[in-house]
This record gives C-alpha cells, structure tokens and sequence, in this order.
C-alpha cells in the first residue's frame, strides 16, 4: 500500500481544460475521485473512486463516506467552480480540512460578495439586485450608464451584459435573466456600476489566513456588449502584481476564506484595482498551466498541500510568459473545414499547444444566441521569455468566421504564425 496521502478529489473536470490539474496532483498524492460519471482519461491517475450525482446531498454524502471509508483521507479539492459548495457540504461531513459552506456560498453569490467587500473596504463596482425589469430600470437610473447587466450566482461570463442605452435595457434585462435561470443556486439578477479599465485577474495560494498572490493573468475579450473572454497571458515580470496583490488579498479576506487557490478577478479604473470577484479555485481556461510555463509554480500541487495541511511551495523556478488563445468566429455559423500546418506547429519551439474542441459540421454560436462554450472552435497556447516575445500574446489571432454550408474556413497556419514573421 502507497505511503502517499490520500487526497479526495472531487469532479475532475473535462479532460482537455482541466486534466493537468489531476495529472500535476497525482504526481504526489493517491487520488481518490468522486465523480458524476464513471472514469475514462481519469484511471491513469486515481487509486479508487466512486459515481454518485453531485448535486443530491444525500448521493454525495453517501459516496463520500464510502470512499472514507475505504481510505485514510489527508484532504478534499475540487476545482470544479459548479461543486464549491457541495465538497465544503462533504469536507464537513467527513471532518476534513475546508472553507466553509457559508464562506463557499459567498464566494459563489455576487450579491453577497459586493456586500462583504463594502463591509470590508474593498473597492469594487456599486451593485443592485433586481428581480424585475422595472426593479432593473430603477437600479439603472440610480448608478447610470453604462451598466452591467449579470446573474447574480453563475460562471464563465454567461448572462452578463453592458448597457448602453436605455432602450436596451428590456434586451439586456431577458439575457442576463436567461442565464441566471441555470443557476441551481440564486435565480436573481444585478445591476452593477461598470467599471472602465483592463481586465486582470490575481492567481492566489491562501493557508492558514495568509494570502501569496503569485502570478497576473491579463485578459483578452470578445466583442462588445459582451465579456466573453478569448485569451490569458501571464507573465512572471508582470509589474502589476505588487500593485493588485493587496487588493486581491483584501478581497479573499473579506469573503473569510482561510485555505486554497483563488482566481481573484478585477478591473482597472483609472490605474486603480477594483474587484469584479473572487473564484474559490484554480482559474480556468488553462490558467494554472500557464502560470507554471511562466513561473513554475504549480497551482494544482499548491491546491493539494493546501488541503492536507501542508505548506505548498511557492518559489517561482521560471522566469517566461505564457499565454492561451481561444479562435473564435466573427459571426454564428457552422464548421465547415478546418486545418493546421502540422510541419510548422511541429518545428516552432514557442508553440506549445493547438487543439481544436470543435467539429466539423458543429454550429458555433456567439452570444446572445450561445455563450463561450458554444463559440470557441479550439485554443493555442504559446511561450516566451516575456510577453512582448510571446507570440500573440497580447495581439488577436487571424481568425476566420465559420462558413456557410458550401463554404470552408482554412487557417494554414496556427493562429498567430503570420504574426511572428
């Protein structure tokens, strides 16, 4: 029998976006796994698991005391933003190490969020809910335009909207409203001051209360009125980090989180920070891997030590920049070719990785129709000795929009080639 802790995971995750955080974690921990369906690329790294419905108590409860049962449990993880409250419900119930179950609802609650910050300090965005269009309009003539428009407890951008005008406001109102009605959690809509500025997000290891902001992601965004994102770059000499660490720190204080990764979201106004919210997890969209390209820091094994009670190292060994591009299309439409130069991906050393998520004869649908898992055809992710040296990465990438039936859509080149001649 292995003599590594055993660490419970809950929710691997998707394989492509999310099976570096388990493969990093099972280079030092045996991984017990609980997931909602049964393990496929997951069994190269787990020594058990369990299937049960992780949005029914009673299931989770249930195959989480099994797997304790069966295993001496050093502590739970997950990295899942849709399992944050159930596993602190579990980490209770097996008495293992965790933020609470409160502290994880705030956390997934903007609502609650803006108050905690308020209470505490931390500048962030003025904010109303509403609950109806006429609610919306009043909340809208109090803070002005432009506005947010935005679910109240939902991730990855769905649902959230700028407001111009106020004939746009009815529109806007619906779609915000659509998204926040997948919410298992708060069906509700905010109202929030819009804040004009640069999207960064602060990567950050909290244990015991004390909070080390490690890396900052700088954001690119699809097309307005929407905040769809479409690429990340980190670079390890970003000269932002000493200025948005205090604030990222703050905010992660105020919402009580004591122990894990955060991805930390903000804008900024006027050179100045100002928290959009804080995300009880490693980021998405392959953040934490470019934060080890570029740092070396591994946000997946920090994670793990975190839970077990141990303290995670922190000390960057790389000195790059890293960043990740997701081509999306100029319009809705469907996949009709697609194509990668395999000879010049193989023999370019800054390219690391070109995968596409979509397949021919997939629709790809832009917002307000679809959302970001909807629109992106695939990512790349490059590298450099810093982020002028990174090949787009801070430029958009030639993408092309999906074709018509009849058409094609050939890129020759991973998007980003023709920038580096």
């Amino acid at each position: 029998m292995s003599a590594r802790p055993r660490l419970l995971v809950v929710s691997a995750g998707d394989e492509t976006l999310r099976g570096y955080c388990l493969e990093q974690v099972a280079t030092a921990y045996d991984v017990v796994l609980l997931t909602s369906t049964e393990p496929a690329w997951e069994k190269p790294y787990i020594v058990d698991h369990a299937v049960a419905d992780l949005h029914d108590t009673t299931e989770l409860l249930a195959a989480g005391r099994g797997l304790a049962a069966r295993h001496h449990l050093a502590g739970i993880v997950t990295w899942d933003e849709w399992h944050l409250i159930s596993t602190a419900r579990l980490a209770r119930a097996l008495d293992l190490p965790a933020n609470s179950v409160e502290v994880m609802r705030a956390c997934r609650n903007k609502a609650t969020a803006r108050s905690l910050f308020a209470r505490h300090g931390v500048p962030s965005a003025a904010s109303v809910e509403a609950r109806t269009l006429p609610e919306a309009t009043r909340a809208v003539s109090s803070l002005g335009y432009p506005a947010v428009i935005k679910p109240a407890a939902f991730a990855s951008s769905i649902g959230v909207i700028r407001v111009d005008h106020p004939e746009e406001l009815p529109a806007a109102f619906a779609f915000a409203s659509a998204g926040a009605s997948r919410s298992r959690e708060d069906t509700g809509v905010l109202v929030e001051e819009y804040l004009d500025g640069p999207e960064v997000s602060v990567e950050c290891v909290t244990a015991h209360g004390v909070t080390t902001a490690v890396a900052v992601t700088r954001k690119h965004l699809g097309p307005e009125p929407y905040f769809d994102e479409t690429g990340h770059t980190v670079d390890a000499a970003d000269p932002l980090l000493p200025q948005v660490a205090p604030g990222a720190a703050a905010a992660v204080k105020a919402l009580g989180i004591t122990d894990g990764v955060q991805h930390v979201e903000m804008r900024l106004v006027d050179g100045r920070p100002r928290l959009i919210e804080v995300n009880a997890r490693i980021g998405g969209d392959m953040i934490g891997h470019l934060v080890r390209l570029a740092t070396g820091i591994d946000l997946s094994q920090a994670a793990a030590d975190v839970a077990c009670g141990k303290t995670p190292d922190l000390t960057p060994t790389r000195h790059g920049a890293a960043g990740i591009r997701m081509p999306y299309p100029d319009a809705s439409g469907t996949l009709a070719e697609r194509h990668i130069n395999h000879p010049f991906a193989t023999h370019t050393p800054w390219l690391q990785q070109f995968q596409w998520i979509r397949e021919i004869g997939d629709t790809l649908l832009l917002p307000p129709e679809g959302d970001l898992f909807t629109s992106r055809a695939g990512f790349y992710i490059v590298t450099g000795r810093d982020t002028a040296e990174s090949p787009n990465a801070s430029t958009p990438p030639p993408t092309r929009s999906p074709s018509p039936p009849g058409q094609t859509d050939e890129p020759t080149e991973p998007a980003g080639a023709r920038h580096r001649r």
